[in-house]
């Protein structure tokens, strides 16, 4: 895997940035993080965080934290149940708003995720990247990204792959402000949210045979 490298952006201003906009965001958005937090554990129960190993810059693993969306709903066998099972109302409508994703902003002030980058997915999906889609962690995971603002899950893991893999290859400080400013449209509209065929969005499974882009 490439070393994270680049200019004075990649290499010093962009974490800069990172820590000062979610210093600001964490102050700014308090009262907002406490109340979504109570909400949560009134209508969802405990733990209020979701937390996940997640890897990260260099595939290095972190632990990330959102608030959480699902009930623990078990069948008869102890087993939980589907997503779409579990997934609440109100959790769609932190989901539909992103604000589950609030708390990854002391994941940011701790320098394991960028304000803008690929998202971080899930620690068992790296054995299963080729070597174009390992590229995604050439630099950190974003709270947001190019592939976010281009589709969310509404998308496919291949189309998703290619754009985190732009952006790293073109990340620059205009790029970046470019997807805040369309995250936050995005936002607003609510849209990309969920893929076509499940609650969220499905396992990435691995590529096909050949697609070693």
């Amino acid at each position: 895997m490439k070393k994270y490298k680049g200019g004075i952006y990649k290499n010093l201003l962009k974490r800069s940035m990172d820590f000062i906009l979610s210093l600001i965001a964490v102050i700014v958005l308090s009262p907002v993080l406490l109340i979504v937090a109570i909400l949560v554990r009134v209508k969802l129960g405990s733990p209020v965080l979701f937390k996940q190993r997640r890897p990260g810059l260099n595939e290095r693993v972190f632990m990330m934290y959102k608030f959480r969306t699902m009930t623990d709903q078990r069948d008869d066998n102890g087993e939980l149940l589907p997503d779409s099972v579990r997934l609440t109302k109100f959790g769609r409508f932190l989901r539909s708003t992103s604000l589950d994703e609030l708390p990854e902003l002391f994941n940011i002030l701790k320098g394991d995720m960028s304000i803008i980058g690929p998202r971080p997915l899930l620690e068992q999906y790296l054995p299963l990247y080729n070597e174009h889609q390992k590229r995604r962690h050439e630099v950190r995971p974003g709270l947001s990204g190019l592939a976010q603002v281009s589709g969310r899950n509404a998308i496919s893991w291949e189309d998703k792959f290619n754009l985190d893999v732009e952006y790293v290859d073109n990340m620059s400080f205009m790029n970046d402000w470019k997807i805040i400013f369309s995250t936050i449209k995005k936002v607003f509209v609510r849209e990309g949210i969920n893929s076509q065929t499940a609650a969220t969005m499905e396992y990435f499974k691995g590529s096909k045979v050949g697609d070693n882009k």
